[in-house]
């Protein structure tokens, strides 16, 4: 049996033989926004009994000095208010625009990347080839000063890993940018370890898919742009020791791309990062939780050590033994339970169910880590309930085998 938290971690993504099945939540908000910061995030997981990883603080999203942002709203038609936010850079002006619903977390402001934004675009920044020299001024390299204070943070997160036996990840991190902090109000969402979901947030969820049999040309390049930025600050994140390093591809699956686009415009960089790590020495995850199935064997060719986010629940084509039959074995498979569907709102013989069928159908493959998927948020009394129940069923299930 593997010593450590790290060493049962990294058994089940290389598949070690008699490998057991850890439990490491993707996300847990519920536990994180009680928490100070990541060092007693990653205690109180510990101390629940779970596989917690220690995460890589971000690098800054800054834009380049030259760029002038500019924000204003006016009232919309509909009764809502028009956000709009200008961005002045030597090449160029780039321009969004949103509706600021109830529910927007921003205030009047308007983030260049963010799940909220895109449903609620009116202007999306990025609409054609033009822009693209304007937006190399909004992804510049990392500042010096910045990458200096990355890795003393880097250095105390490793250190903190190490002494408690626990694994050191980098890559994405789902970090809200408050009101108010002026580092360009990138969002919740923006950050290392994105490329098409970066683009989504960019241009919108139809117009890249357009450009694909319009201007493949011009999506080729914009994409090319984006995965440069990304593997720069990648690369900063490998050399500060990540052991595993996570992409974010929620918007790669076939809910959006076509299996010949996938393999066209995703899989050469895909490979390039894999291959990065790998120079590395580090382990590569990939987020995608539906639309996996009909893209399995491209996925197999760029070899990632784990597929994150197996949610059979909300996912598509993400039922647990076609994910096992398709991808089982040849890469490590890490989730298995539907984080919203069953720890916040199912019954405890809801959890304890979900938690025996992901077992049984996920860990013969001898490559398996158990999860809810993507998160748990719920505050309630119900979701620690199951929380716990989610914790013991799976110690009683792992225990007897």
């Amino acid at each position: 049996m593997p010593a450590s938290s790290r060493d049962r971690m990294l058994a089940a993504i290389d598949g070690a033989p008699g490998a057991p099945t850890p439990c490491s939540f993707m996300i847990f908000r519920a536990l994180r926004q009680q928490c100070r910061d990541e060092y007693e995030f990653a205690t109180r997981q510990a101390d629940l009994g779970l596989d917690a990883r220690v995460q890589l603080d971000d690098l800054p999203m800054r834009f380049s000095p030259e760029v002038n942002v500019r924000e204003s709203t006016e009232p919309a038609p509909d009764g809502t208010t028009l956000l709009h936010r200008t961005y002045e850079t030597p090449a160029g002006t780039l321009t969004a625009a949103a509706k600021q619903t109830e529910d927007w977390p921003y205030g009047d402001r308007l983030p260049l990347f963010d799940d909220y934004f895109t449903p609620r675009a009116v202007k999306c920044p990025i609409t054609g080839p033009d822009d693209l020299d304007a937006l190399r001024y909004l992804l510049p390299p990392p500042t010096d000063d910045d990458i200096a204070a990355f890795r003393t943070e880097a250095a105390r997160r490793r250190q903190f890993a190490h002494d408690r036996g626990l694994l050191l990840t980098g890559g994405w991190k789902s970090k809200r940018v408050v009101p108010g902090e002026d580092r360009g109000l990138v969002g919740e969402n923006g950050g290392t370890g994105t490329v098409i979901d970066t683009l989504m947030w960019l241009c919108g969820g139809t117009e890249p898919l357009l450009w694909a049999y319009d201007q493949p040309d011009f999506l080729a390049a914009l994409i090319s742009l984006v995965e440069d930025w990304n593997r720069r600050r990648l690369s900063i994140h490998l050399n500060a020791g990540a052991e595993l390093v996570i992409r974010r591809a929620w918007y790669e699956g076939t809910d959006f791309w076509s299996p010949a686009l996938y393999r066209q415009f995703i899989l050469p960089g895909l490979q390039r990062e894999v291959q990065l790590a790998y120079q590395a020495g580090a382990r590569y995850g990939y987020i995608i939780t539906t639309g996996m199935l009909h893209i399995a064997a491209p996925l197999l060719e760029a070899e990632p050590d784990v597929i994150i986010g197996i949610d059979p629940g909300e996912g598509k084509d993400t039922t647990l033994d076609d994910v096992r039959d398709a991808l089982g074995g040849r890469t490590a498979l890490w989730g298995g339970v539907s984080g919203p569907m069953v720890v916040e709102e199912g019954t405890e013989a809801d959890v304890r169910q979900a938690v025996e069928d992901a077992i049984s159908s996920l860990a013969p493959t001898g490559r398996f880590i158990l999860c809810p998927v993507d998160n748990v948020r719920a505050d309630t009394d119900q979701a620690w309930r199951n929380v716990r129940t989610f914790i013991d069923t799976w110690k009683s299930l792992t225990a007897e085998s």
